[in-house]
């Protein structure tokens, strides 16, 4: 029987050339009889305007497994956003979480035992720009099996952090720096 998984959390960073393609996921990931179980249920239970919870499919009626609910960083307030967040990055994310079970991130025999909450940035420059739902889908699949992966390993280590912290700065606080933030 695998070790019990109270609580991980990860983060990743994955685009492609164009901007809208970043894809920056958050996730938390845990036994749904904990703190990410009840998480997960009062999520589902107190939906909100512009902030709608749902899980993620592979397609209608084809829900992944271990359960994944998605929660967008931004306000939904436009339906081409809304659509494109409910389908392209939504069957992205139920891919990606799939793609971390293969890899063994996550022990297939806890798949029914762990949930997962995503919190998902998908750039608003989607609805005005002119999207490749390809590269889209290809950069939240990507990371959101990196950040799975990144939780379920502790990464970054404590001791990488702390070797490193004086050499990493934040890219946009270096913009800020550099007079290049609008």
């Amino acid at each position: 029987m695998s070790q019990r998984i109270v609580m991980r959390t990860g983060e990743a960073l994955v685009e492609d050339e164009a901007g809208w393609s970043a894809a920056e996921p958050e996730v938390v990931i845990g036994e749904l009889d904990g703190p990410v179980g009840n998480a997960i249920a009062n999520l589902m239970g107190d939906q909100s305007k512009g902030h709608s919870k749902v899980f993620a499919i592979l397609n209608c009626d084809v829900q992944v497994r271990p359960v994944t609910v998605m929660v967008s960083k931004v306000t939904v307030k436009n339906e081409k956003y809304t659509n494109i967040l409910m389908g392209t990055v939504q069957a992205a994310i139920a891919n990606g979480v799939l793609d971390a079970v293969r890899a063994g991130d996550i022990p297939k025999e806890k798949a029914n035992d762990l949930g997962i909450i995503v919190s998902v940035w998908l750039d608003p420059a989607v609805i005005t720009e002119d999207v490749d739902y390809e590269i889209l889908f290809r950069t939240h699949r990507a990371a959101i099996s990196k950040a799975i992966g990144k939780a379920m390993r502790n990464e970054p280590t404590i001791d990488w952090l702390l070797e490193n912290q004086d050499k990493v700065t934040h890219c946009f606080h270096q913009m800020a720096l550099d007079g290049e933030l609008l």
